[in-house]
């Protein structure tokens, strides 16, 4: 059996329970308290019978990632609560999803970007959104990607790059999925939940 074809197992509480399963048995891995705290929001959604992970693309505007694909998400402010408030709050902010539609399934291990950023993934299952209020001075498209594309391993590939300590590193890319790349940090947050889910076996490469 393919990776993929365990597809078929996906429901909310099988995700639930593999990422309980995997945060029980993975070693804690110690980051550091340099990076400025944040949190994204990894949100699946079922259209008709296929599951869909939602990505937005960031607009010009912002500060950071200009551009590029990701999830909703943003740094951890004072008043949030912990990380699954402030993954929700940024979404809400910046594409309109209510917080009564977020269903939270589980978190994953910290992430840390080039940019100095230790993110938290939370992952949680939405509703397939009817629509979006898009906050365009953060973001410039709202999309997803079906998971049998995802996890088919003919759509993803790393090439080599330089980190800035000088270090050559491979980093992921997917193939163009609707006009979009999904690369990087999102990419590498993508796989590994893959991962977790069983649909695939990859290395995920410490590019730091």
């Amino acid at each position: 059996m393919s990776s993929c074809d365990s597809l078929k197992l996906i429901t909310d509480a099988y995700i639930a329970s593999c990422l309980q399963q995997y945060g029980s048995q993975s070693a804690a891995v110690t980051i550091g308290n340099n990076g400025k705290k944040a949190a994204v929001l990894v949100p699946f959604f079922r259209r008709g019978e296929e599951w869909h992970i939602l990505y937005t693309r960031r607009s010009e505007a912002v500060n950071d990632h200009k551009g590029q694909v990701s999830f909703p998400g943003g740094a951890i402010e004072r008043g949030d609560k912990n990380p699954s408030a402030a993954a929700m709050r940024e979404a809400y902010e910046e594409i309109g999803l209510e917080l009564k539609a977020i269903q939270i399934l589980g978190v994953m291990e910290e992430f840390q970007t080039v940019t100095n950023f230790i993110d938290q993934p939370i992952v949680a299952r939405i509703e397939e959104p009817h629509g979006y209020r898009i906050n365009p001075g953060e973001v410039a498209r709202v999309f997803s990607i079906p998971l049998q594309w995802l996890c088919d391993p003919e759509n993803f590939y790393t090439r080599e790059w330089l980190n800035p300590a000088g270090n050559f590193r491979p980093v992921f890319y997917f193939k163009p999925y609707d006009g979009e790349t999904l690369w990087g940090i999102s990419a590498i947050i993508t796989v590994q939940l893959m991962n977790i889910l069983g649909l695939t076996h990859k290395e995920i490469p410490n590019y730091l």
